[in-house]
């Protein structure tokens, strides 16, 4: 009868702990994984069929192959595209999943719609008019336009050595490694300009967190200016709301702690939720992303603990935004400030609907506009003469974050260091990073600076340091 009842017992202790794992394992984010992937097929197509001005068979074949079931084919499925409106919708409503929709607006670039809007609701959305740059870029020498006069190598550079790192990142092992293209500055002249077939010096893609890199040059600009304080609190209205805000240990958040990625606010877009809460509502499924950055707890002591955020870059931006007073100026200081005094003609920093930008992620670009972007920190903050920033936020950014002291070195202020232990690559390299293969890459040593984009999907696996290692060879 013992030998019974313990058989019993053990099977139901059994029942309950696998009833008890199951529901631990559910997907309750499930429902707003299919929206967000939705909205992210909403936004990469709606990009790339009238930012980058590719055709549907390109999107399907490179920008969508990131998704593991897109909606629909090149010939047609369940979506829809207004071409007139510049407009995309995905998918029809079905248990509870929305349509999602996307559509393009001038000096922006695409932005996502709320799940209960319509193609009639975009004329609500934000939108940026101001003139081009004056000239034609075809006209203008490099680097202020894409005017190129050959010159010869240098003696001491190997063109068969640049051959063969171009090679090597076009030739990938991996059918999932696309790149797109490789631009490689050395003394402030294009030595080596490749594109993959379908693309050329006019194709803007998206930056991904690449954008990054440019969200802190801006907020570095207001701090030279003394209109921020890298070691200052942030200023701004922590959500929830306290009754004594002034009581908030938000408060102690700097602007130095966010751009380490070190705030110590809870973390919300990792762990593989970076597709069902948190930021990704704000990217692909029209949440506010300044709503969404201000509302998380604090769990640890800002500046003690690195964890990679896009909440973190956006922190900043809000701040940018407060500094800068209205919204109008706001929009428009990216133009004023940065790329229009450097060139950066193709290049369109987008917005939530609500206006703030994504300057996360949210970014589309050429590589030469990249390439114009590292030549500035390459040439310590100063172009034509001008100082654009301070030599302190060079440092600054290419300074090793403290949380990361026992974690190798790696991550400055929104810039990667090479780790501590990388031995083949030179110590003073930084680098931007955006997935899928983005990278702008400064090698102040050798007076250098290397741009690949790519649309890299599935496992991905390319590697910034490894390329800087075969374009080195070249001086070899």
């Amino acid at each position: 009868m013992k030998q019974f009842f313990t058989f019993f017992f053990t099977l139901a202790l059994a029942i309950n702990s696998a009833s008890a794992q199951q529901q631990e394992t559910y997907d309750y984010a499930n429902c707003n994984r299919e929206m967000v992937q939705r909205g992210v097929q909403a936004i990469l197509m709606c990009n790339g069929l009238f930012t980058s001005e590719r055709s549907l068979d390109q999107v399907f074949q490179q920008e969508l192959a990131y998704l593991k079931e897109p909606i629909g084919a090149a010939e047609g499925g369940d979506y829809e595209v207004d071409w007139q409106r510049k407009a995309v919708a995905i998918g029809k409503p079905e248990n509870g999943i929305p349509t999602m929709r996307a559509a393009f607006r001038e000096g922006l670039g695409c932005v996502i719609l709320a799940p209960d809007q319509t193609f009639d609701d975009i004329g609500s959305l934000p939108i940026l008019e101001m003139p081009p740059l004056p000239g034609n870029p075809a006209a203008i020498p490099w680097p202020d336009g894409d005017l190129i006069v050959p010159q010869p190598l240098p003696g001491y550079l190997s063109q068969a050595a640049l051959q063969a790192a171009s090679d090597w990142a076009f030739n990938r092992e991996s059918p999932e490694q696309v790149t797109l293209s490789l631009l490689v500055v050395h003394k402030g002249q294009i030595i080596l300009e490749r594109y993959a077939a379908g693309v050329d010096v006019t194709t803007k893609t998206r930056t991904w967190s690449t954008a990054k890199s440019i969200a802190v040059s801006l907020i570095g600009m207001l701090v030279d200016e003394g209109k921020l304080a890298l070691d200052g609190p942030l200023g701004l209205e922590w959500l929830p709301k306290l009754p004594s805000p002034e009581t908030d240990p938000r408060n102690e958040i700097t602007l130095r702690h966010v751009l380490n990625m070190s705030s110590g606010l809870y973390t919300v877009d990792n762990d593989g939720m970076e597709y069902a809460t948190g930021s990704g509502l704000a990217y692909w499924a029209g949440a506010s992303s300044a709503k969404g950055a201000r509302n998380r707890g604090l769990i640890r002591k800002p500046g003690a603990y690195w964890d990679y955020e896009n909440y973190e870059t956006l922190l900043g931006v809000l701040a940018m935004k407060q500094a800068l007073g209205d919204s109008i100026s706001y929009l428009e200081f990216p133009r004023r400030a940065l790329l229009g005094r450097i060139g950066m003609r193709n290049t369109l920093l987008s917005v939530d609907r609500f206006g703030d930008f994504i300057l996360s992620s949210q970014v589309y670009t050429n590589a030469r506009d990249l390439a114009r972007f590292g030549l500035l920190y390459l040439q310590n903050g100063v172009w034509n003469g001008e100082r654009l920033l301070s030599e302190e936020w060079i440092d600054f950014v290419r300074t090793p974050a403290p949380s990361t002291a026992e974690r190798g070195n790696f991550y400055g202020g929104q810039w990667w260091l090479v780790p501590d232990g990388r031995t083949d690559v030179p110590k003073d390299a930084y680098s931007t990073a955006g997935n899928r293969g983005q990278y702008v890459i400064v090698v102040p040593s050798h007076d250098l600076v290397i741009v690949r984009r790519g649309l890299d999907y599935g496992m991905q696996g390319f590697d910034r340091w490894d390329l800087v290692r075969e374009v080195l060879r070249a001086f070899e």
